[in-house]
């Protein structure tokens, strides 16, 4: 929604705001208090919440002073002495306050709970035999760079390269802030048309490989019963069969109830290992929770860029024409080399920005 906000608007963004205020306030006591600070969880949880309202306060604050100043100028009108300086200083103000309107709505539109969770990528091979491997490797390298540029911390969890450098199936854990908020968009079916390394004909291949991004769970989370997991350790191997240690450290467990497999070998210790195919896990079948819990946001998304479902293709990487496009928003860009050396911005902040529309427009 464009131009200038009415009053109504206006007056019901204030109201929103000043609520958001209040919560801060509240919060920003609370997390003194002996009794919170005692309490690991709720004191986590409201630090958190506090975090998250900071800068939707900073909003506030500022709308608050816009709109005192903009009162102030106005009753100027009424004085002789003051009206023409405040005939010039209206119309800046009341652009001003259009923009922050606009910002304003933004900021509060309804936020995915899991936003500001780590997330763990998995990345496989698709149809297109060896070829979708390469691609596979080459996406999971793009994501890693993507990780490091956002000042991000990447863990190898499962290693699943090929003898020719590709990819079968890896997994990465990427830690940082707002990690999920920013990579859930890539979770579908990535689609590659090029000339192989491994064809001599020249032939363009077409080849798939599917990204699935899951927010990390907390512990207090998900509850798993140590009888419904069976856990089986063996030796790490590399690409070729070759041995990556002497010990049986590489992890394997299966949840039999939901038959969910997760493997670990990165680390030279077992305990390490376990560990981290452990948080995967947890992962994993908190994803199904909220697949079952939150059919009303996976609604509203399906409306906007997508379900994130894993049968979805959702993006075609051309190298021939040095192209990348999006189909869900319609968004081609022609700087395939920078996208694959992880330059995601643009991409990700074109996708942010159809979901806020789609939300914008649902509130009008």
């Amino acid at each position: 929604m464009q131009g200038n906000p009415t009053f109504n608007e206006q007056d019901r963004i204030a109201r929103q705001l000043e609520a958001v205020e209040g919560r801060f306030e509240e919060l920003s006591i609370r997390i003194t208090l002996p009794e919170v600070i005692a309490d690991t969880a709720l004191f986590q949880k409201l630090m958190r919440e506090h975090s998250e309202l900071s800068e939707l306060n900073d909003i506030a604050v500022a709308y608050r002073k816009l709109l005192s100043d903009l009162e102030g100028t106005r009753e100027m009108l009424e004085d002789p002495d003051m009206a023409e300086l405040a005939r010039e200083e209206l119309p800046e103000l009341e652009a001003r306050l259009a923009e922050a309107t606009q910002a304003a709505r933004i900021a509060l539109l309804p936020r995915d709970p899991d936003d500001h969770r780590n997330a763990v990528l998995e990345v496989r091979a698709g149809a297109g035999g060896d070829e979708a491997g390469l691609f596979a490797a080459q996406l999971l390298r793009m994501y890693t760079h993507y990780a490091d540029s956002q000042g991000w911390k990447t863990e190898l969890i499962e290693d699943g390269s090929t003898e020719l450098g590709g990819v079968k199936e890896s997994v990465i854990l990427i830690s940082g802030k707002n990690v999920f908020q920013k990579l859930k968009y890539e979770s579908g079916v990535h689609r590659v048309q090029r000339v192989p390394v491994t064809e001599s004909s020249g032939r363009i291949h077409t080849s798939t490989a599917t990204v699935a991004v899951l927010p990390e769970a907390e512990d207090v989370e998900v509850t798993i019963d140590p009888n419904d997991l069976r856990i089986d350790t063996y030796r790490a191997s590399g690409a070729g069969g070759q041995h990556v240690n002497r010990t049986d450290s590489a992890v394997r467990i299966t949840h039999l109830p939901t038959g969910l497999v997760v493997t670990s070998q990165d680390q030279r210790s077992q305990i390490q290992n376990r560990e981290k195919a452990m948080r995967v896990l947890k992962s994993r079948l908190y994803d199904l929770q909220r697949e079952q819990q939150v059919g009303e946001y996976a609604d509203r998304r399906r409306t906007q860029v997508g379900t994130g479902d894993r049968s979805e293709r959702i993006r075609t990487y051309n190298f021939p024409q040095g192209r990348v496009t999006d189909h869900r928003i319609g968004l081609t860009l022609y700087k395939i080399d920078e996208i694959m050396e992880g330059h995601l911005d643009e991409i990700i902040d074109a996708l942010t920005l159809a979901e806020q529309t789609a939300l914008l427009n649902e509130e009008r």
